[in-house]
């Protein structure tokens, strides 16, 4: 008889420390969320049970990694750290240049205010929030070119995070080449779902992009989950590893802002690389400016190796085999019982799409947000508004326009909790799902008419 072997597995781990969690009752959090303005940015962290807020910076750090702090050689110019930190990078992303930050929106902001003017246009799959900020607010305006199939949340893909490249060719011919400065392309697509974007993907907008001369940069917060998915969903690469995947998809690109704090597994850190010498030069004399020296950049030198020993880890294929294995659990789970999720679950987090979870509440009185707050209230479970507040646009009128997707992101932490977690918060949005009509919308007290206001926005219910 044969016996598969892949159901005996398990974590790849087994847990050394644990850290307590505060539980706590439907009254106190029915306070607590009041006292934050219904926004789940402003409770205080030890108020919530399962924190899927977000998966960057919030990764458990392994013990090699925690050793590694204790390794740290505290300098302000030229640590061994860094010397680690820069070699590490050089070889799995193989740009010539690289400039540490101390997350991915410090590279967002150098790289967009060395290259970026007012009036210039920017294409990407989809822009993260930051990366949109950070495009504004050097007065460009960033399009989004993902395929049209990426809002369809029942649509099943293998690479629903693609860039739609005849709309590139579109832009290019639209504005001119001489107005776009650089093409973006998130890996995976966050904004879109945490969907990944395949290898003939980025070798077509590399074609595109050098073609007109125009620099192709790839924003690899999640790049390692990102090559497990063309591993195991594009033919030709399933005997190749993750690492010589990687370097592939990075010698098609001119150079990355990376966040450190999603696929390197630690709390804090990032880097900026690139191939250019003279934007480096550039780049460089503003990090000094905002950062720091640039053997440190923002962070201590004890977080550069916790940095380098996290990327070599996170290229782990049974580690990646699991962190896909549990996002999928708790998708599964909520598929199964008739709760709207967004199609094929990615790489980082679930999307409950909320439109069809509350078809009777408007965009324009924030369903995503009122899911997260009834989530919070039903469990201890905080996620994230991935909707009209969060990526809304103000029209000519001054009226909030609403974006095509309106998600609750459940982002999950790297080797932080246990599928018995998972289990918790789909029930918490199953019993959510049975009362769905008889809940109403929340009104916004305060916004700032800026990329960013679901940070600080306030609600009230309606």
């Amino acid at each position: 008889m044969n016996i598969d072997e892949s159901a005996y597995l398990a974590e790849p781990f087994r847990i050394k420390v644990v850290e307590h969690l505060k539980v706590t009752d439907r009254a106190y959090r029915e306070k607590a969320i009041r006292a934050s303005g219904f926004n789940l940015f402003n409770l205080q962290a030890e108020d919530v049970y399962i924190d899927l807020l977000t998966d960057s910076g919030t990764s458990a750090m392994s013990d090699v990694q925690l050793a590694g702090l204790m390794m740290g050689h505290q300098a302000y110019a030229g640590s061994r750290n860094f010397f680690k930190f820069e070699k590490t990078i050089k070889e799995i992303f193989g740009f010539k240049n690289v400039l540490p930050v101390h997350q991915g929106r410090a590279a967002e902001n150098i790289l967009f205010t060395c290259m970026v003017n007012k009036g210039d246009v920017v294409p990407a799959n989809s822009h993260f929030d930051t990366t949109r900020a950070n495009v504004e607010h050097n007065g460009g305006r960033a399009e989004n070119l993902v395929i049209k199939e990426a809002y369809d949340t029942e649509k099943i893909l293998p690479f629903k995070g693609n860039m739609d490249v005849a709309r590139l060719i579109g832009l290019i011919k639209k504005v001119g080449k001489a107005k776009i400065p650089l093409i973006l392309l998130t890996i995976t697509n966050n904004a879109g779902g945490g969907q990944p974007v395949s290898m003939e993907n980025v070798r077509e907008v590399s074609k595109i992009a050098r073609e007109n001369g125009i620099p192709l940069f790839i924003d690899a917060c999640r790049y390692a989950e990102n090559c497990y998915f063309i591993k195991t969903r594009e033919k030709g690469y399933e005997s190749k590893s993750v690492k010589e995947i990687a370097k592939e998809l990075f010698s098609y690109a001119d150079g990355c802002t990376f966040s450190a704090k999603k696929d390197a597994l630690v709390n804090i850190g990032g880097c900026l690389s690139m191939n250019d010498d003279a934007l480096f030069e550039k780049a460089r004399e503003m990090l000094i400016l905002i950062e720091g020296f640039p053997s440190y950049g923002g962070m201590a030198c004890r977080d550069l190796e916790a940095v380098a020993i996290g990327m070599r880890e996170a290229l782990d294929e049974a580690y990646l085999k699991n962190r896909i294995r549990q996002v999928h659990y708790l998708g599964a789970k909520l598929e199964k019982a008739g709760i709207p999720v967004l199609l094929p679950f990615g790489g980082h987090a679930i999307y409950v799409d909320v439109k069809k979870f509350f078809p009777g509440i408007q965009q324009r009185e924030f369903p995503a947000q009122t899911l997260g707050v009834e989530l919070y209230i039903e469990a201890g479970v905080r996620g994230v508004e991935l909707g009209t507040c969060a990526f809304g646009k103000f029209g000519e009128n001054g009226e909030l326009v609403p974006p095509e997707l309106e998600l609750l992101r459940l982002a999950i932490p790297r080797r932080v909790y246990t599928d018995r977690h998972m289990d918790v918060v789909a029930d918490a949005l199953i019993n959510i799902f049975k009362r769905r009509d008889k809940i109403r919308g929340l009104r916004m007290t305060y916004g700032a008419k800026n990329s960013l206001r679901h940070f600080t926005a306030r609600f009230e219910p309606i």
